[in-house]
């Protein structure tokens, strides 16, 4: 064990990940801690003293002074190599500390300038409400209030609620919570709510949709295409019910289909999960539309993601369908990047590396810029981890609700509604042992204790003493090891309770992830180190259904549930705690100060202060009457965290929003379009070549399809940024007419049109284009119009290249090329543009959603809303037209404009071109936030590659693909 390289840099980071504070804590100890029975200890000497402090001075001194007191026969050379590593670990974080402090500086600097100017934007007419009188009100803060609001939903009836959660093992019944990192508390949230909702009057339908995982070692569960979801326990109203009524699983295959991935590598497949989902929602909204609503589809009242991944899902669903989006960020990807350079053991580019955490941040700002609402567990999720993204600042937030609570103009500007709802729990099933006073009511004769019960005890020598419980996977934030070192070193508390640490499922320590694994074998050590043997149970499995029993059990003993990781989201397993009568030791950073606030119930203390954590402990456990009424008091207020009370405050959220739905379906816009009867789509998205060589790539496409005799069931669409002046004047140019296409997805999809011929006779016959104007209501949302173009022309201007003391502008607006979805630049000198990302990061702080990219060659900018783009267009047409999406060959080069990746994902083919014609890389591809691996799936067997763009590579290519089959 002690020559595994890899065992021991586990090892260091799991203790590493107490903290200064926690090793800090325990002060000056007796020099005994060096002995033991009269025999060095490596592992207590290295926990108790080698990371006392971090000071690499100290560091070093301490292994001087551990080297003089050793005799010769005592020394240890892995002893030594350690505290070398842990010497050179401290350094590490010290200079990554460093780093991260001027990051943070460079980044307040960055946003609080553009912040100011969104203030002194709106500060002509600021009125008092504004100024400050509103400031501490929540309501006008975050927009979290239903007063004044009028319901949007006709009267919250019959509706059919979305939630997507992609990650994990999600099942109805016997979750496997544990299991892996992604299969938490989470996944069993998701699922209740599913129940939960379906249950409450007015919810027709209630869909989750997560991956169908068909991957060996599984359960074949996971991957039936449904499954229905018994109701919750709590009253069940009675409503008319029919056949697609009550809550399901829907699992929509995508990914790799006989592998499980973590959900750090889910993001190359999230536009096939749209795809599939999309399908199905579709599908669904009109069946249940046959059911209730005289065949008028019922679409969904919204599409709620969860976690950031399901977060971009949704958007990307939302915008499809025009209807509203809802999101829950669970744990933010910002808080979790912040939290691991604050260990210092990794570098932004490894942390990247190994969570993809810039491709989740850049999903949470998408969540935020598509969302109505945003749903937070506490108000400090809100304050202080909302805070750190560029979409979001809880000023300007209630600068703008004030407005739009008084009618204001905004300037284009606009924040989502924050909401406080906390997570609900289950209620049913629980069985109380004990009266409110605290006496023991006991169980009849004839029952039995649940297995459980005797699978812990059997740990215990005198299993009669309280128990007290943790419930948490071995991660190195949960602090695990700091619960077992205050229980280890107070021996009153050792002497009162017993401590039974409920540590997810395993099969073998040696088969578990190395940090879970590090954690695990540290918490095993300590127990050795202080002979906690007969004092601490870690059973090695335990079932879902099995944890209310385990409650009991720590209640039955009148024991006491602890939680203290050093910082806690919302903490499900609190209210759990409480609703079964376990009064509860916290830690007070996170959620748990504004849950005790509620049902003040236990105490709170500083995770890092292990003595803390014992006097705590010892106090709520010896104090008869503080328990009895901790109990007492969770019991009482149990109520304000129940599903019921939950879903009450969500519908009451939901139903202030909307009524938005697919404009198409109004039938208010008559577009006679040749492609609603296409069997196959040929796209033709190539932007990394010259006109000539794009007309080429066009007239060899048509040639294809007229030669295999599919020219009557295939349909052309033209994919680009030019204008529909542009391309009209391209293709005359060319001899080519328009209605050789069925449609143009035009100014890289913000303005979409349909070709037809107008005239009794050839000879005075012109061509005509119709603009979709339905799909222009679908991407409206938000959008900034006069104050966005305004903002823009002013940050134009202050785009230079200097020479010496010379300035000269390099981008500069550009009317002739703009439209009412979409405001045009000119760039002057491409080598002077600012990454893409630079020029996102100032629209979100401005609070203007929407969808900046670069084109032409990065010779022209384009901003267009939010909800634009051109495979968002192509979304479209499938849903409008009845497009099989799988029948859809999409052409695009080597390189492309910057929404050049979206292209790729999805169930559509696509086929890159490659050759020389192709123009080189320019900068839009050079400031990426993440690789194009993270996003698209290269490997993908819808994804192929030719040499060549001449009528018989094209031929081949759709030979490959199973469009032809000459």
């Amino acid at each position: 064990m002690y020559g595994n390289d890899n065992w021991i840099n586990s090892y260091l980071d799991a203790i590493l990940d107490a903290g200064k504070g926690a090793a800090a804590a325990g002060g000056d100890r007796p020099s005994l801690l060096l002995r033991e029975r009269g025999h060095f200890s490596p592992a207590r000497y290295f926990v108790e003293e080698v990371i006392t402090g971090y000071d690499e001075t100290d560091l070093y001194k301490t292994w001087l002074r551990a080297n003089a007191m050793r005799s010769p026969q005592e020394r240890n050379t892995r002893l030594e190599n350690m505290t070398w590593r842990i010497w050179n670990l401290a350094r590490k974080k010290k200079e990554f500390e460093k780093e991260e402090a001027n990051r943070l500086l460079k980044r307040h600097l960055e946003t609080e300038k553009p912040r100011l100017d969104v203030t002194a934007d709106m500060s002509e007419d600021l009125f008092e409400g504004e100024k400050g009188e509103d400031a501490g009100d929540p309501s006008v803060a975050y927009g979290d209030s239903t007063t004044g609001n009028t319901s949007r939903i006709s009267s919250v009836d019959k509706l059919y609620i979305v939630l997507i959660s992609l990650h994990g093992l999600i099942r109805g019944e016997n979750m496997e919570l544990g299991r892996d990192s992604d299969t938490g508390g989470q996944v069993k949230y998701v699922v209740e709510l599913a129940k939960a909702l379906s249950s409450c009057p007015g919810v027709y339908r209630v869909d989750l949709l997560t991956r169908e995982i068909l991957a060996p070692n599984f359960d074949r569960g996971y991957g039936e295409p449904t499954e229905a979801l018994i109701s919750t326990s709590f009253k069940n109203f009675k409503q008319e019910r029919g056949e697609n009524s009550g809550a399901y699983i829907i699992r929509i295959p995508f990914g790799p289909k006989d592998k499980y991935l973590a959900k750090e590598h889910l993001w190359p497949f999230i536009q096939e999960f749209v795809d599939g989902a999309l399908s199905h929602i579709v599908h669904m909204s009109r069946a249940i539309g046959e059911e209730i609503s005289c065949g008028q589809p019922v679409w969904p009242a919204v599409i709620h993601g969860h976690y950031a991944s399901a977060g971009v899902a949704a958007a990307l669903l939302s915008g499809a369908l025009n209807v509203p989006m809802v999101f829950t960020g669970h744990f933010l990807g910002k808080d979790k990047l912040e939290e691991l350079l604050k260990r210092g053991r990794q570098t932004r580019e490894q942390i990247n590396m190994t969570y993809k955490i810039m491709r989740r941040i850049e999903a949470e700002e998408l969540a935020l810029d598509a969302s109505e609402i945003v749903i937070a567990s506490t108000r400090q999720e809100i304050e202080e981890q909302w805070n750190l993204y560029d979409g979001f600042e809880v000023i300007l937030a209630r600068k703008l609700r004030a407005r739009v609570k008084r009618g204001a103009n905004c300037y284009g500007r606009y924040m989502p509604r924050m909401v406080i709802i906390p997570p609900g729990v289950e209620f049913g099933h629980i069985i109380h042992d004990f009266d409110m006073d605290g006496e023991e009511d006991g169980p009849s004769p004839a029952s039995e204790d649940p297995p459980i019960w005797s699978e812990i005890m059997r740990f215990f020598t005198n299993p009669r003493k309280p128990m007290i419980l943790a419930v948490a996977r071995p991660y190195p934030e949960k602090n695990i090891t700091t619960l077992v070192k205050a229980f280890g070193e107070c021996r009153p508390l050792r002497e009162l309770a017993n401590l039974t640490l409920i540590m997810g499922n395993r099969e073998a320590i040696s088969k578990m992830h190395n940090m879970s694994a590090a954690v695990l074998t540290s918490v095993l050590t300590l127990i050795d180190e202080y002979d906690l043997y007969g004092q601490v149970a870690y059973p090695k499995h335990h079932k879902h259904s099995e944890v209310p029993d385990i409650y009991r059990l720590a209640v039955r003993t009148k024991g006491a549930f602890v939680n203290v990781p050093y910082f806690e989201q919302f903490g499900v397993t609190l209210i759990e705690a409480a609703m079964h009568g376990l009064p509860v030791i916290a830690t007070k950073n996170g959620a748990p100060v504004e849950i005790n606030q509620v049902l003040d119930n236990g105490l709170l203390v500083d995770p890092h202060d292990q003595h803390a954590i014992a006097d705590a402990l010892y106090k709520l456990l010896s104090e008869k009457q503080l328990w009895s009424r901790c109990r007492e008091n969770g019991l009482k207020n149990i109520h304000q965290f129940s599903w019921p009370e939950h879903c009450k405050n969500y519908l009451s959220r939901i139903s202030t929003l909307g009524p938005r739905y697919p404009a198409f379906t109004s039938n208010k816009e008559q577009i006679r379009a040749p492609i609603k009867g296409r069997k196959h789509i040929t796209v033709i998205a190539v932007d990394s070549v010259s006109k000539e060589d794009l007309i080429h790539i066009i007239r060899n496409s048509i040639e294809v399809i007229r030669t295999e005799n599919l020219l009557g069931l295939t349909g052309f669409v033209l994919s680009t940024s030019m204008t529909i002046a542009e391309i009209h004047s391209l293709l005359i140019s060319a001899g080519m007419l328009p209605t050789e296409f069925d449609a143009f997805i035009c100014n890289s999809g913000s303005d979409l049109y349909y070709p037809s011929r107008s005239g009794d006779t050839p000879s005075n016959s012109r061509v005509t284009f119709a603009l979709d104007r339905n799909y222009q209501s679908h991407i409206e949302y938000h959008w900034g119009g006069e104050g966005l173009r305004k903002y823009l022309v002013k940050w134009a201007s202050s785009v230079v290249e200097r020479r010496g003391r010379i300035e000269k502008q390099v981008i500069f607006e550009d009317s002739e090329h703009s439209s009412t979805y979409c405001l045009s630049f000119k760039v002057v000198n491409p080598n002077h543009l600012p990454p893409l990302k630079e020029l996102q990061k100032l629209m979100r702080v401005q609070s203007l959603r929407c969808h900046p990219l670069y084109n032409h060659g990065a010779t022209r900018l384009s901003v267009i809303p939010i909800h634009a783009s051109r495979s968002k267009a192509l979304r479209y047409l499938s849903v409008r037209w009845g497009i099989e999406l799988p029948n859809v060959v999409v052409l695009v080069g080597e390189t492309g404009d910057s929404d050049y990746e979206e292209l790729f994902g999805g169930l559509h083919k696509t086929v890159i071109l490659k050759g020389e014609f192709n123009t080189p890389a320019n900068r839009i591809h050079t400031v990426r936030r993440y690789p194009l691996q993270d996003v698209v799936a290269l490997d993908s067997s819808n994804i192929i590659g030719i040499d060549g763009c001449s009528a018989d590579d094209m031929r081949s290519a759709l030979k490959q693909l199973g469009i032809t089959t000459q």
